[in-house]
């Protein structure tokens, strides 16, 4: 029976079929959706027997998790190499946060990229810091001041791939080898490009972090984050997040199954759209620079290369010399691409951002670049027709033209 043993086939192959096996799903393609707070027991000796089993796949309590939300952690868990299990989160940031929390203890020290995402840095320099945790950040790319920056109390270090907002592709097995090597635990959010694209384990790191909203949900109707973990630390986090109570509702489980059945298409359909996309931006006299991975010539494509299978639809570029406004005209003017925080649906998404308030030790602008073009739009290209996106933006350069 398909998903009985993933591990033999190839990814996209393993997208249909996991958490598709077992009695729960056995006879149907999707896994029921079970509603269940209260979980029952045959008599006395299976209710103290059940206390002791904290497995998925045996029935304790709803916040558990039951066969829907399994189904889901074994499905993601086969996408991963190397790891033993995958914990469920309501939001990507709740995986931030729990992974962290299940890592570090008052008075450890967590070295941050300093290109990531603004609310896991809100995290360190919040909720951590109120458990007397310590932050330090680091730019990702200068494994040399990164090595220096540890101490005695470094437990852990917090990675993002590529950066976010400006795509900095950083060289993780270095970083991953490096930590280990001073007895600290590798974290990555990896939700750019999924287990999918980039093997997180696989490339060093401990645990790997994903904002399930984005790419595996793909239709911008829910919340959720997860992390994957080898053994040792897929217990930590299995606990911690007991201990927090985290839980997702079935119904959310079940929107996020079916979004990754589909995943491994909508992403190589973005990544194309997107790459045609890019290429078209850098040709424009108003453009100076395309922040891009997967765009030959950029800073980082030679990572990007060798580290990753695949790519997706998030990207940004910068405005050569134009102001605040001229860049909310162009915005303004996007009938196609809606103003939105998020990313990875099917929609295309722009938004304009201003790095310089969540940067501590990378510059903006980037050195070599002209003084001021450091005015950014983030796209996140969808489902639509390439060329009817490349108008709309022609339509928004027209409008910016016009100050």
């Amino acid at each position: 029976m398909a998903g009985e043993d993933d591990s033999r086939y190839r990814p996209a192959t393993r997208l249909v079929t996991g958490g598709r096996s077992g009695s729960f799903s056995r006879d149907v393609v999707n896994p029921p959706i079970w509603r269940a707070s209260t979980h029952l027991y045959a008599d006395c000796a299976d209710l103290r027997a059940r206390k002791s089993s904290n497995e998925d796949g045996s029935f304790f309590y709803g916040r558990r998790g039951a066969p829907t939300q399994w189904a889901l952690c074994d499905a993601l868990t086969a996408l991963e190499p190397g790891a033993a299990g995958t914990v469920l989160y309501p939001s990507g940031l709740a995986a931030l946060a729990g992974s962290l929390l299940a890592v570090l203890r008052s008075g450890d020290v967590l070295l941050v990229a300093d290109n990531a995402y603004d609310p896991t840095r809100s995290t360190a320099m919040g909720l951590l810091k109120t458990f007397g945790i310590e932050h330090r950040f680091f730019d990702p790319l200068d494994l040399e001041a990164y090595e220096a920056a540890f101490c005695e109390r470094t437990r852990a270090v917090m990675l993002e791939v590529p950066g976010s907002l400006t795509m900095e592709v950083c060289d993780i097995p270095a970083l991953a080898r490096i930590a280990r090597a001073k007895g600290a635990v590798s974290l990555v959010d990896n939700t750019w490009a999924t287990a999918l694209g980039f093997a997180a384990l696989g490339h060093g790191c401990d645990i790997a972090i994903t904002a399930l909203t984005k790419h595996v949900g793909g239709h911008s109707d829910v919340m959720m984050g997860a992390a994957s973990a080898g053994e040792r630390w897929y217990r930590r986090l299995r606990l911690g997040a007991q201990q927090l109570g985290h839980v997702v509702s079935p119904d959310d489980a079940a929107l996020v199954l079916r979004g990754l059945r589909t995943m491994g298409v909508r992403l190589e359909r973005q990544s194309a759209s997107a790459l045609a996309i890019a290429e078209w931006l850098a040709s424009r006299k108003e453009v100076a620079h395309v922040l891009s991975p997967m765009l030959s010539g950029t800073p980082g494509h030679a990572l990007w290369q060798r580290d990753f299978t695949g790519g997706c639809g998030l990207f940004s570029f910068v405005l050569k010399g134009r102001d605040d406004a001229a860049r909310c005209r162009l915005v303004d003017r996007l009938e196609l691409f809606g103003i939105g925080y998020s990313w990875g649906g099917f929609e295309s998404l722009a938004l304009p951002f201003d790095v310089g308030p969540v940067r501590s030790k990378m510059p903006w602008p980037k050195p070599g670049w002209g003084v001021e073009d450091r005015h950014a739009i983030r796209l996140s290209i969808g489902l639509e027709d390439t060329h009817d996106l490349i108008a709309d933006l022609a339509n928004g350069f027209a409008a910016l033209n016009e100050g």
